[in-house]
């Protein structure tokens, strides 16, 4: 079996404020057939393969599996709907009824949907990170015009803003000759990545309190921190798993172990290209009030601003970062579309490079980039309130 993977450069930090999810509508209208196969599934099943895709702010990723001694199948595939993709009315109306439904069952239809657009739309003010790749609004999927869909599809999926990459038990020189004879007469074209406004600085706390139907009181802090690229990228990385990573993180062992005060707590970071946040996300228990379980939350951050972290928590978690890379790396297609993500970031070595970035952090780098991450003038804090309670 080999892997096709195509990454397009294009999420939904591309979008227009008026248009959003627009992304995400492409990514299902790359299945409704192109010029010489209406049918995209049906000759790859017959190929013996599969595929899926995925998209997320900053990439649209492609990908299939299949033997080796059929690839070129796939090839096929990629390139006529990288230049021949139908969009007709017909099939913007399908797919944009089909998305339409989808922003429903998860954001509108389901406890805590909204949770995300709202600490979003509350951390960014200019960004396009403040709306999440579904959409601002199910209007603006439900009234995306089909010429603004067709311009997309025409900025964004070309040759010059795409990332091909196989694995599998075949050539080089193979892959070269297909690549060439598949894509090597479809036009460049100018891929519209223009210059996206970065986020300014925040200089002054944030709150949001809503009430809704759920079960359980929430709060959600967002951090600002730096980009995927940004030489303390991987300390915030590595900050995140100091507080909430396995049954031996700070949060677990100091707070939900305790009982009482939450029913989860954890901690994350987006990971974007451009400047992201450190995600603190706890659901309370009920009886508990959202200054008990702040305090608690607040004296653990204290203590890793005050550099109390050991060389043993990082050392940890280094090793779970790179247990975790080498699994990533097991599986063909999972393989492919991680050597697409890191030749996309500029070089595809760092793949190799991470765990070793990751063991070098030292505990008073984890403090300093703490106490510069976690201080309140850089938090919005969204409370979500119980009305059931």
């Amino acid at each position: 079996m080999a892997a096709v993977n195509l990454l397009y450069r294009v999420g939904s930090r591309n979008e227009n404020p008026e248009h959003t999810g627009l992304a995400h509508l492409l990514e299902h209208l790359m299945f409704s057939g192109s010029l010489n196969a209406p049918n995209f599934d049906m000759p790859l099943q017959e190929a013996g393969g599969e595929n899926n895709a995925w998209t997320t702010n900053d990439i649209t990723n492609y990908y299939e599996v299949l033997p080796v001694t059929n690839i070129e199948t796939a090839f096929w595939l990629e390139a006529d709907r990288m230049c021949n993709l139908s969009l007709d009315e017909k099939s913007i109306s399908v797919q944009r009824s089909v998305v339409t439904e989808e922003f429903k069952q998860r954001v509108v239809n389901v406890p805590y949907g909204d949770l995300t657009h709202l600490w979003r739309s509350l951390s960014y003010k200019v960004h396009p990170y403040r709306w999440p790749v579904i959409g601002l609004k199910v209007n603006d999927i439900e009234r995306m015009p089909s010429e603004v869909v067709r311009d997309f599809y025409e900025r964004y999926y070309s040759p010059d803003n795409a990332v091909l990459s196989v694995v599998g038990n075949i050539d080089s020189d193979s892959v070269f000759r297909l690549a060439e004879k598949w894509f090597g007469n479809i036009p460049s074209r100018v891929s519209g990545n223009c210059r996206i406004k970065q986020e300014p600085k925040q200089d002054a706390y944030r709150e949001l309190h809503v009430r809704r139907n759920v079960p359980y009181d929430t709060i959600v802090r967002a951090y600002h921190i730096c980009g995927r690229l940004a030489a303390d990228y991987y300390v915030c990385d590595l900050l995140s798993d100091v507080l909430a990573n396995g049954r031996s993180s700070r949060f677990f062992r100091n707070i939900y172990s305790k009982g009482g005060l939450v029913s989860s707590i954890d901690a994350s970071i987006t990971g974007e290209l451009d400047a992201g946040v450190l995600l603190i996300k706890a659901q309370l228990l009920p009886g508990t009030d959202f200054n008990t379980v702040e305090k608690v939350i607040d004296y653990e951050l204290g203590k890793v601003i005050d550099g109390d972290v050991k060389v043993g928590e990082i050392e940890k978690n280094a090793n779970r970062y790179e247990s975790n890379a080498l699994f990533s790396n097991m599986n063909n297609d999972e393989r492919a579309a991680n050597l697409c993500y890191y030749e996309m970031l500029g070089d595809v070595d760092i793949i190799n490079e991470e765990p070793a970035v990751y063991r070098s952090a030292t505990p008073q780098r984890l403090a300093e980039v703490a106490g510069l991450v976690l201080k309140k003038d850089n938090c919005s804090t969204v409370y979500y309130e119980s009305a059931m309670l």
